[in-house]
């Protein structure tokens, strides 16, 4: 079944109490059972109608999506946000970044739920090319934005020189969390002091290449 609806999606109070309701039943049955659960078994475990579902979403794509980006934002909650937000005050950027870098790394590596589902998108896409479109779609700016608000201060400030902000999002994501996501993906664990050695020389790379003159 298919209901998109050109609708705005529900909103207030209990519209959103419901649309996490909705998030975290289908990140549970999507973690238990994949991509295939039936939005019959998302709507059973969030305690609301299908067509409530469909109402907040559109489509499972979308809840999908919502999903994952609802996980991917959990490693830059917390500490690790308070660290990206500090950037902009900093004395000395280098040593402020590399500070920054281990704490959204820690928790990266922390979150194995988040593992799991980056690991489950790429499991699916032979079967649900739409999966990755939905996710292509967003791109990387609006998958996280912690990091895209960080550099962009920074570059504000005339700290950091950043022509492409989307290709300096994915090439700090690549240089911090990559590593650890494509060993993962072998289960291949890899230890506190390489992830270290990797924190650190990845957070000076990016800084060698952005940091304005002076910095």
């Amino acid at each position: 079944m298919s209901v998109d609806s050109v609708k705005p999606p529900p909103s207030g109070p209990r519209a959103e109490l419901k649309r996490l309701a909705i998030v975290r039943a289908a990140r549970e049955l999507f973690l238990r059972e994949g991509f295939g659960v039936g939005m019959d078994t998302i709507a059973a475990g969030a305690g609301v109608s299908k067509v409530t579902v469909y109402n907040h979403f559109g489509s499972k794509e979308a809840l999908f999506t919502a999903v994952i980006t609802d996980a991917l934002d959990e490693p830059l909650a917390g500490e690790s946000s308070a660290a990206l937000e500090g950037l902009a005050e900093a004395e000395d950027l280098r040593a402020a970044l590399v500070e920054a870098a281990r704490a959204w790394v820690a928790a990266v590596r922390a979150n194995h739920e988040v593992t799991a589902l980056r690991n489950l998108v790429a499991a699916e896409l032979h079967r649900f090319p739409e999966l990755g479109e939905a996710w292509r779609h967003r791109g990387p700016e609006n998958h996280h934005p912690a990091v895209a608000g960080a550099l962009r201060a920074l570059a504000e400030q005339g700290r950091l020189e950043i022509p492409d902000l989307e290709v300096a999002i994915i090439q700090f994501y690549g240089l911090l969390v990559f590593p650890h996501m494509v060993f993962g993906s072998y289960g291949t664990h890899l230890d506190d002091g390489l992830t270290d050695r990797l924190v650190t020389s990845g957070a000076t790379m990016f800084l060698d290449h952005y940091g304005a003159q002076g910095t």
